[in-house]
């Protein structure tokens, strides 16, 4: 696993530093992109037989070059999916979760970025982090506050307790497509909607599709 990691930085490292010569050509849409987004995420395939539907937040950074026509962006996306209710009858706990984290370096091909509405192609390898946790139901104590009797009294709250946890970091890709609309003619701001399908390679690969909707600058 230190070898895959150490392979994946350094062709991020390669990928950037070949790309450095041409960003002198990037003017009109700035050399630098920022971006933020949340949405839903489906899984698929075997993942879509054991987890339910869950959501997803997404950052990145990167560079845009030929007018923008094409971009290298650093990924982190973090995703949050349930156990669904036959899988856990299957494994006799009560609740469960599956949290996937990932860094990508991805390549985005756009086809007109300097129209309000532009389409683009997003993906590439990364490395990815899952966690399956399983939960019983129990209740917390904490203490409240009656500013008006002005006395501290126990109050009980609804709540989860791991009992068991899993944890694996692998090698994945990523691939899809989306569409950015400038919100003013000329500015920087755009909102955009995409969705791409993910592969971690597990023993049997997860597999997802995060659809995200966020601004880009």
């Amino acid at each position: 696993m230190k070898n895959l990691l150490n392979g994946c930085l350094l062709f991020a490292c390669i990928s950037g530093l070949a790309t450095l010569p041409l960003a002198a050509q990037e003017t009109e849409n700035g050399l630098f992109t920022f971006s933020a987004g949340a949405g839903f995420t489906t899984p698929v395939y075997h993942a879509g037989t054991q987890l339910d539907d869950g959501w997803n937040v997404d950052a990145r950074a990167g560079i845009n070059l030929f007018a923008a026509h094409l971009g290298l962006v650093g990924d982190f996306q973090f995703n949050d999916m349930g156990v669904n209710s036959t899988t856990l009858s299957n494994v006799g706990f009560p609740g469960g979760s599956t949290y996937i984290w990932d860094f990508s370096a991805d390549p985005i091909i756009r086809f007109t970025p300097q129209s309000r509405l532009d389409f683009y192609l997003i993906g590439g390898p990364g490395i990815y982090h899952r966690t399956v946790d399983f939960t019983v139901p129990t209740v917390a104590t904490f203490t409240g506050f009656d500013p008006f009797l002005g006395v501290f009294y126990p109050v009980g709250v609804p709540a989860n307790i791991v009992v068991s946890s899993y944890s694996e970091t692998r090698f994945g890709v990523n691939g899809g497509a989306g569409f950015d609309f400038g919100l003013t003619r000329g500015g920087r701001a755009k909102f955009f909607a995409e969705a791409r399908y993910n592969v971690m390679f597990t023993g049997l690969r997860t597999a997802y599709v995060p659809v995200t909707f966020g601004f880009r600058w």
